[in-house]
């Protein structure tokens, strides 16, 4: 994983502040594009144009607004190192307004609704000879598009709004040209599993967050054991000698939490080789958060490393964001952390929360229920999915203040990242 760069300063070292859209709101997400061993390959930047979750009108204020965003938060900030999909529009395109994003870094993405005129082709040509690579949106063949077509390193097919029928034989009229197909809206297995029959290389969707679930599985007996040390991490002060047994069997978790309390995530300057050294070092709050990224870790050892990443970024912006609300800062993070357990474990949520230390209003909130606990989850969740106006509702309804939130966000992103790089 490439190395973050560090957050662009003011001259009086302050962060920069976004300005304001009109409407009051600015939101950013990502959503990964993943390749067939399920490593992310790229993202998609998801950008709010307006007080409206769509591009309207002639596009110009969402262009300028996707590219301002762009540059105040950094495409290294916001994909880790990875190629950024940038959705834009003509007059992005022919006036290269996109010249400001660096080229090995972006893909720009055509949207269908554009008119492959002269113009724009020539503009695409003049594009990619600079390092941009081309990406087609939500593709359906039309002779029209032939000469994108053959500018074009991806494209990307919705799969919600086709058929087999219709990919055959779209995979036909791309006979003899050299491009990687995208599946998008991949939300299932089933879905996953047949577009990798079909030929695509890569897959947008949350399939890999939806795998099916095991419901007459047991809890496997060494996530008991971390679920323990999850219940002693949750007291007002941990005894030491309890959790020190309890992490020393199992050596990956050893191994793992005394990585990350090594690692820049932890930030200290002396080499920690003991469970008992890394608690005096660090602190019991840290050292709290230190081990449930570790046992986070190790419960998802077994799937995509997109799972982890998620579930580090859900923790970390539930804890950044706790303040808005009157939360507790630890259940919060213990919330967001543990939101994707079904993923990693493959067992329903319902049948894994009597097995989780937490008030009952914390397993609720994991459970689905909206109670003022899930508040900040349900802001990610929708967030994560790009559902602006869902974003818009949670904001309301409990007096949030946006722009914190988007901010917390990006210091979580840039944190979650780190802490990927030291525990996988």
């Amino acid at each position: 994983m490439v190395h973050i760069a560090p957050k662009n300063l003011l001259v009086d070292g302050t962060e920069p502040v976004p300005p304001e859209l009109p409407g009051g709101m600015r939101y950013l997400a990502r959503q990964p594009i993943m390749d067939a061993r399920s490593r992310v390959h790229a993202y998609e930047l998801l950008f709010r144009s307006g007080p409206e979750a769509f591009f309207s009108g002639d596009g110009n204020l969402a262009t300028r607004t996707m590219l301002d965003n762009s540059v105040l938060f950094g495409l290294q900030n916001l994909t880790g190192g990875v190629p950024a999909f940038v959705n834009c529009t003509n007059e992005s395109l022919i006036e290269r307004m996109v010249d400001i994003l660096p080229p090995a870094m972006t893909v720009l993405e055509i949207l269908e609704t554009l008119e492959p005129t002269p113009n724009l082709v020539a503009a695409c040509r003049k594009l990619k000879e600079s390092g941009f690579r081309i990406a087609l949106d939500d593709f359906t063949w039309k002779p029209k598009f032939e000469p994108l077509v053959q500018l074009a390193d991806y494209i990307k097919v919705d799969f919600t709004l086709t058929c087999p029928s219709s990919r055959d034989e779209l995979r036909k009229q791309l006979a003899g040209v050299t491009v990687a197909l995208v599946a998008e809206k991949v939300e299932t297995q089933k879905e996953y599993r047949q577009a990798c029959e079909e030929g695509f290389l890569f897959f947008q969707g949350y399939y890999f967050c939806r795998p099916a679930l095991l419901k007459n599985r047991k809890v496997p007996s060494n996530r008991i054991s971390q679920i323990g040390i999850i219940e002693a991490l949750r007291g007002d002060t941990i005894n030491l000698d309890k959790l020190s047994q309890l992490v020393k069997r199992d050596a990956s978790l050893t191994y793992r939490l005394l990585r990350l309390v090594n690692s820049p995530v932890c930030a200290i300057r002396q080499e920690v080789t003991s469970i008992g050294t890394a608690l005096m070092v660090v602190g019991e709050d840290t050292f709290r958060r230190m081990a449930m990224l570790a046992i986070t870790s190790e419960l998802a050892a077994d799937q995509p490393t997109e799972i982890l990443r998620m579930a580090f970024l859900r923790g970390r912006f539930c804890e950044l964001a706790s303040g808005l609300c009157g939360l507790d800062t630890t259940e919060q993070y213990l919330l967001g952390m543990l939101s994707l357990l079904p993923t990693m474990l493959r067992i329903p949520m319902k049948q894994l929360t009597p097995e989780l230390p937490l008030r009952d209003a914390v397993r609720q909130a994991l459970e689905g229920t909206f109670n003022s606990e899930r508040v900040l989850l349900q802001w990610m969740e929708q967030h994560e999915n790009g559902d602006w106006d869902a974003c818009d509702r949670v904001v309301d309804a409990y007096a949030l203040n946006a722009d914190k939130l988007l901010d917390f966000y990006r210091q979580a992103v840039v944190w979650a990242e780190a802490a990927i790089q030291s525990a996988v």
